[in-house]
């Protein structure tokens, strides 16, 4: 299977770690001009750095707030000046806080919508006329959520499942310019978030960490977290010419762990 990305440009936004500093590396691993893009500048340069010792794609890096219109369009632009086209778009955002109905404010509604919806659309817009020169690829990167909600975890299944409608209505828009559009949804794998989330419900039921992460694990399928890369890899897979078909559709890499159809 060729997946001839050699010499595709990416942007790949909060790539400075988790699952977005895991997709950029296998970019760049296929070779794809790479623009970093994320809020603290420190782990950025080392990102790009690591990177760079792959010695295979080029790598770049912007410091972005995701929720500022201003910076998304400098993200935007900083890729297409440095790399001279944009491909590959990754829409991916850090979770919002947790929280139940009663205890979350309209300050934090707003803030997750913008965050987690908002920044997604923003980008888009702005990359769109890149995307169409030649046809590209954009992934919007959910949670497990769009197909089963998350106790506690409110904002991110409401906005999470937005990320789907916005998709499947794009797949249709964007057809005609040979954009294709997809949603990727992870389940449990192992990135600081995740970590962050099992010490959170730890303390809630009163559990060690590691009980609660064997406590998960006995609900996967698999009886395991996944790995960064193994969702990268279905990033890769989609954004690649061996993905010439699929458009509008919803990916969830979670070892089964989600019971619905």
């Amino acid at each position: 299977m060729e997946l001839n990305l050699t010499g595709k440009t990416a942007l790949v936004l909060a790539s400075s770690q988790g699952l977005g500093k895991a997709i950029a590396t296998s970019f760049v691993k296929e070779g794809v001009n790479v623009v970093l893009a994320s809020r603290n500048d420190e782990k950025l340069q080392s990102v790009q750095e690591e990177l760079l010792s792959l010695n295979n794609g080029n790598v770049s890096y912007i410091q972005t707030d995701i929720t500022d219109p201003i910076q998304v369009k400098e993200a935007v632009q900083h890729t297409v000046e440095t790399f001279g086209q944009l491909d590959i778009l990754i829409n991916n955002a850090g979770g919002p806080p947790a929280g139940t109905f009663e205890q979350i404010t309209d300050e934090q509604w707003q803030q997750a919508f913008e965050l987690n919806l908002l920044s997604y659309i923003r980008t888009i817009r702005e990359a769109l006329p890149h995307l169409k020169k030649n046809g590209g690829k954009i992934i919007n990167i959910a949670s497990s959520s769009i197909k089963e909600p998350i106790p506690g975890l409110l904002l991110s299944n409401t906005f999470r499942t937005g990320i789907v409608g916005l998709t499947k209505t794009l797949s249709s828009e964007l057809a005609n310019d040979n954009i294709l559009i997809n949603t990727v949804a992870p389940g449990r794998i192992a990135t600081d978030r995740v970590a962050f989330l099992d010490e959170v419900n730890a303390e809630k039921q009163g559990i060690t960490k590691e009980e609660m992460e064997e406590k998960v694990k006995s609900g996967i399928p698999l009886g395991r977290y996944g790995k960064p890369e193994e969702f990268a890899n279905i990033v890769t897979f989609l954004v690649s010419d061996a993905n010439t078909y699929m458009t509008g559709s919803s990916f969830l890499v979670d070892g089964g762990m989600i019971k619905s159809i």
